[in-house]
């Protein structure tokens, strides 16, 4: 089990701490709901420094990115984020990402925790131009600092304007007294905020100061209570290895303007019309959907199955996330939740479910 540099913070702070993704990391300090209503309406601090992160560098560091990933990474300029996947060559998804561009021939990539290994061995596998590739992950801490209150508090410990950094935009320089800290405006909640990359040895210093300019500790369960109420997929519950990224919704980062690993079949995929959708709904009755729960239609034949699901803290009712033919995925069309014996009529909704 690995750690990260705030292990032993979390654990001074009473954080229950769960193994996830071979980290060992806080899932929660004073309750999911409260941490959840407290990004919502304040600001906390998430330690994501499972994360993985890749330096991609040279004169091919570009081609290499087009060739494995399905955006267009031409439309970055130095100071912005795109958000991407990496498809594979069977129709599915490696993995979800961010890329940055620092600098003329110089890009991060930001992956998820789980597939650190893979998808570092997928993108050396395609690395046929030469491009230098280095992986930063175990040496990089990643904060997530997140609510409508985060750029009124987080202002005093840095000399950047975080109003003025736009969405999907990043500065890099001063934070909490370290230099050369990457601010980037992006994040996995909804609420707004800050996600900053740092050194192991620079994030007990960035927390604390987050922590004393008044964000609260939230761990990892809220965290997805929080990017579900979005919509926003998770790997290895809504996308995978074998599911098509137009069925998950992720056609509008895939440009079929240039050429990308399995472009060809993605095209013909997207000409033809897809199969299956993941659609959103809100159930009808008092129930929670949970991952692998069976989706049924009236009959109480087999449809789909929900990919993620839970209770919504902010709405107060269940909530879920799941593929079905496309003939059902229309908005405010019927669907039903097999939880136990019990078939809950379940209505498809257009994402996102909180809309702040």
């Amino acid at each position: 089990m690995k750690n990260t540099a705030l292990t032993t913070t979390h654990e001074a702070l009473g954080a229950k701490m769960v193994p996830f993704a071979g980290y060992n990391m806080p899932v929660q300090y004073d309750g999911v709901n409260i941490e959840h209503e407290t990004v919502r309406t304040s600001v906390g601090v998430f330690d994501v420094s499972h994360m993985g992160e890749f330096l991609i560098e040279g004169p091919n560091a570009l081609a290499l990115i087009q060739k494995v990933s399905s955006n267009d990474a031409t439309k970055l300029t130095i100071g912005k984020a795109q958000y991407s996947y990496l498809p594979n060559d069977k129709g599915g998804v490696v993995d979800d990402l961010l890329i940055y561009k620092l600098k003329e021939e110089t890009y991060l990539l930001v992956v998820n925790a789980s597939n650190i290994e893979k998808d570092w061995n997928w993108i050396s596998s395609k690395n046929d131009v030469g491009a230098d590739m280095r992986n930063l992950s175990d040496a990089y801490s990643l904060l997530a600092i997140q609510g409508p209150k985060a750029v009124e508090a987080m202002q005093p410990l840095t000399s950047h304007d975080l109003s003025a950094i736009k969405f999907y935009n990043f500065e890099v320089g001063d934070f909490a007294g370290i230099e050369n800290v990457i601010i980037s405006a992006t994040g996995y909640t909804g609420s707004g905020g800050f996600e900053i990359y740092c050194k192991n040895e620079e994030a007990k210093q960035i927390w604390d100061k987050v922590v004393e300019a008044g964000a609260k500790p939230i761990g990892l369960a809220a965290r997805d209570t929080l990017r579900l109420e979005m919509g926003y997929c998770l790997y290895g519950n809504d996308i995978n290895d074998t599911t098509s990224p137009l069925e998950a919704g992720l056609g509008w980062v895939t440009k079929f303007t240039k050429e990308f690993t399995n472009s060809e079949a993605l095209l013909a995929e997207k000409t033809e019309g897809v199969k299956n959708k993941l659609v959103a709904f809100t159930l009808d009755e008092r129930g929670i959907p949970r991952h692998d729960y069976d989706i049924v239609d009236n009959d109480g034949n087999k449809i789909g199955v929900v990919t993620s699901g839970t209770m919504s803290p902010s709405l107060g009712i269940g909530i879920g996330l799941g593929y079905v033919p496309k003939d059902f995925a229309v908005v405010d069309g019927k669907i039903n939740i097999q939880i136990r014996k019990k078939a809950i009529p379940a209505t498809v909704v257009k994402l996102p479910f909180y809309k702040g």
